[in-house]
């Protein structure tokens, strides 16, 4: 699983990035809703990655490893 950062065409906005979450649809969307409300922001889920908005890595690096998660940062 990797987080990261991106801004590619978001008019300069950040999102953070989850890919690489093995779980199906329901139970993803579940985690994003949960991700969303731990850093109190709106976010959604697109072809299997989470989006957060906003630059939330280290908040959602620790929130994850917590759940038992294996998580790597990619990028800056």
């Amino acid at each position: 699983m990797r987080v990261m950062r991106e801004t590619k065409g978001r008019k300069g906005k950040g999102v953070t990035l989850i890919q690489g979450v093995p779980l199906p649809p329901a139970e993803l969307a579940e985690l994003a809703a949960r991700l969303k409300r731990k850093c109190g922001s709106g976010g959604t889920v697109k072809a299997g990655v989470i989006e957060i908005q906003g630059d939330h890595r280290d908040r959602l690096v620790t929130e994850l490893e917590a759940l038992g998660w294996k998580v790597r940062r990619a990028g800056g």
